[in-house]
């Protein structure tokens, strides 16, 4: 069974009908079962920061998938913890080099705990931590 991370980007994407990775996203969705798929609690405040300022229409759409992710349970959803936290943010201060924010932080000691080698995103951080974004867009190129 093969079980992805979901990324911000891949949310986002299919929540907006008009971002430019939605056809994408919806396509990636019906590949994965909800059973197959992880996220993280950090990454659904990253997609409900980045939607509530996209109109009332789109906040509310975003509150309610959130709402449904959670309740009911197919996608594991890791919590946002006081030792998730510490490690996320003891890797954003050894990896100073990159740009990576505390929630990639967070999703890579996530995907390493969970022994996750693939992530449906568009974000070019995923590869350079090591995982192969599949799905939503060509997978980046690692910046090294």
């Amino acid at each position: 069974m093969v079980r992805v991370f979901a990324d911000t980007v891949y949310w986002i994407a299919l929540l907006n009908p008009r971002d430019a990775l939605h056809q994408k996203a919806t396509k990636t969705g019906n590949a994965y079962k909800a059973d197959r798929i992880v996220t993280s609690e950090m990454v659904l405040v990253e997609v409900l920061n980045t939607l509530c300022k996209a109109g009332t229409h789109q906040r509310l759409a975003a509150a309610r998938a959130v709402a449904s992710l959670r309740d009911r349970g197919e996608v594991t959803i890791y919590p946002q913890t006081s030792q998730l936290f510490a490690s996320a943010f003891k890797r954003y201060q050894e990896r100073s080099d990159k740009s990576w924010s505390l929630t990639d932080c967070a999703s890579f000691v996530i995907m390493e705990e969970q022994q996750l080698t693939s992530a449906v995103t568009h974000d070019r951080h995923f590869v350079q931590a090591g995982s192969k974004p599949s799905c939503v867009s060509p997978a980046p190129q690692p910046l090294r």
